[in-house]
């Protein structure tokens, strides 16, 4: 890479040391200044120099194994660095290259593929999406015929929250096609372009556009025109493309919300383009300063060399979708208050202390992530880690924008601790209301085999619940980790307790019952409050299916 604004030196690599102590330590030890890769002019601010203390105490605080940063600035990289280790039970130290899940930070390199075929004359964003994908159906005539390439982007459907994603997470035996199918079937709850809704499902379809336009499959268009000319080496499609050998962190998930414990190395094998990716703070600082320079890979004026258009650029990072400026959830995070948010292609935008910051956050079991740029300041910063806590990548990326901004110094780590606290307290609260409304007398209505059988919803499929000598018993067929135990709630609901502890998402279920005493319908909610959203399954309307003995 030629170009002045991608000079990558070779004192990068020695980025990669690593302060590897115990994940619970009782005090954090003060390492050495940090090492700076860049010109005089684009060291750290002297507020950083103190930085590696402060991830430990993020990964302290938020009991969080391996932490990696990265930090651009005017096209250099300033900092890449790995914090903890990357397995518990070995405690090999996490590096600047050590591999993470990043999730839905994948969404915007999907959005940069359709962006570049845009450029080649290939598709135009605002093609039908039934011009590239003629079998594509939603389950509104209208949005059929209306959907845009855009709008598989922007998160404005009508699709509630993560409508949907049950066919595919936890991993499910469908292939993406499959999952693209089934949408006819998935309930439309919201107008058309009306409001904000985020889903992950749409991004699969715009996977099966990038490969209908390119004529290539997703994987090797993105490895091929994305990865490998930015020199992208140790990035993953998915998970089952890591290879033996490969420097890859091991992600933990609380069980029960309580025990850290690994996740397993799940994968979104049909969706990928939502989420599938791994991939290191060295591979990603390739990505960003390529989005900071305007799609610029190498060179200069009409000679350069670009991955995607600066017209492009400019409209992916463009809103296309408003959202709802809240209250922050407590007072301590009153600094970060945006006045503006909304969504583009495949990026979060709000403003922060004055800046526009283009944005993307990442979760996955086990591993979340966030990816933050201020255009303005050519700044970008890389928190990934290998724990579910959006505080510890939070913490971090505010503390880092606030020193290159000049804001006011603030406790981030109380501040998201206290949100966390807070979140905490109100399941707790929730809790307690299912507790104060139950009635611990109450008993089935009906023996525990009236309520077995096969049961079929519409968009996911069937699920089996079958009585064994111990009691109920379900299996979600087409997804083997959705497979439980009913234990009896009261009256004829049910709290399916997945066998998967990691997966945090025990579920209330609900017969409904007809006249003859027959179960009509079985409903599902999630018990907590805290379980992510892509369980989805109170999108569910589980029928039984006559004449069938589990």
């Amino acid at each position: 890479m030629h170009h002045p604004r991608f000079r990558l030196r070779l004192g990068a690599l020695a980025l990669g040391t690593v302060l590897s102590l115990p994940l619970m330590a009782a005090a954090v030890q003060e390492p050495a200044a940090p090492a700076v890769v860049g010109t005089p002019n684009n060291v750290l601010p002297e507020r950083l120099h103190g930085l590696d203390a402060y991830v430990e105490a993020v990964r302290e605080r938020f009991d969080v194994p391996g932490i990696a940063v990265a930090i651009v600035k005017d096209g250099e990289v300033v900092l890449e660095r790995g914090y903890g280790v990357k397995d518990l039970e070995t405690r090999e130290p996490v590096d600047a290259r050590t591999l993470f899940a990043i999730a839905s930070n994948t969404k915007a390199f999907t959005s940069a593929a359709l962006s570049m075929l845009a450029d080649e004359g290939k598709l135009e964003l605002e093609d039908r999406v039934i011009d590239h994908l003629p079998w594509f159906r939603m389950a509104d005539p209208y949005i059929t015929r209306e959907m845009r390439v855009r709008d598989l982007l922007v998160h404005r459907s009508g699709l509630p929250l993560g409508a949907g994603d049950l066919l595919y997470w936890p991993t499910s035996d469908y292939s993406t096609r499959d999952v693209a199918e089934r949408l006819a079937q998935v309930p439309i709850e919201g107008g058309f372009r009306e409001k904000y809704a985020y889903d992950n499902i749409l991004f699969g379809v715009a996977q099966l556009v990038v490969e209908e336009a390119s004529g290539q499959s997703y994987r090797d268009f993105l490895q091929q025109r994305i990865l490998d000319p930015l020199g992208m080496a140790d990035t993953r499609f998915n998970s089952e493309y890591l290879r033996s050998g490969d420097n890859v962190a091991t992600g933990y998930s609380r069980a029960d919300h309580d025990e850290l414990v690994p996740a397993p190395r799940v994968s979104w094998h049909n969706v990928s383009g939502a989420g599938g990716m791994y991939s290191s703070v060295h591979d990603l600082t390739r990505w960003i300063r390529v989005q900071l320079d305007q799609g610029v890979i190498a060179g200069e004026g009409e000679d350069a060399e670009r991955l995607f258009s600066e017209k492009r650029q400019q409209a992916m990072w463009q809103m296309a979708t408003p959202i709802p400026v809240g209250k922050p959830a407590v007072p301590e995070l009153e600094p970060a208050q945006p006045n503006f948010r909304g969504y583009g292609e495949g990026w979060s935008l709000n403003d922060y202390r004055g800046e526009k910051l283009v944005w993307h956050t990442g979760g996955w079991p086990g591993f979340v992530s966030r990816i933050t740029l201020v255009p303005e300041r050519e700044l970008g910063v890389i928190v990934l880690t290998s724990a579910e806590s959006g505080a510890a990548f939070n913490a971090i990326t505010n503390e880092v924008l606030d020193a290159y901004l000049g804001a006011p110094e603030h406790d981030w780590i109380g501040a998201y601790a206290a949100a966390r606290g807070s979140q905490e307290e109100k399941a707790e609260k929730d809790w307690q209301g299912h507790l104060d409304a139950r009635d611990p007398d109450s008993r089935p209505s009906l023996p525990l085999a009236g309520y077995a059988g096969t049961y079929r919803d519409r968009w996911y499929g069937e699920v089996v619940i079958r009585e064994t000598g111990d009691g109920l018993r379900i299996n979600f067929s087409r997804t083997p980790d959705l497979a439980g135990k009913l234990e009896h709630w009261q009256a004829d609901t049910f709290i399916v307790r997945w066998d998967q502890r990691w997966l945090n998402a025990d579920a209330f279920i609900t017969f409904s019952l007809d006249p003859d005493n027959k179960v009509r319908e079985a409903r599902m909610e999630a018990v907590s409050p805290l379980t992510d959203f892509s369980f989805d399954f109170h999108h569910l309307r589980l029928a039984p299916i006559e004449d069938e003995n589990p």
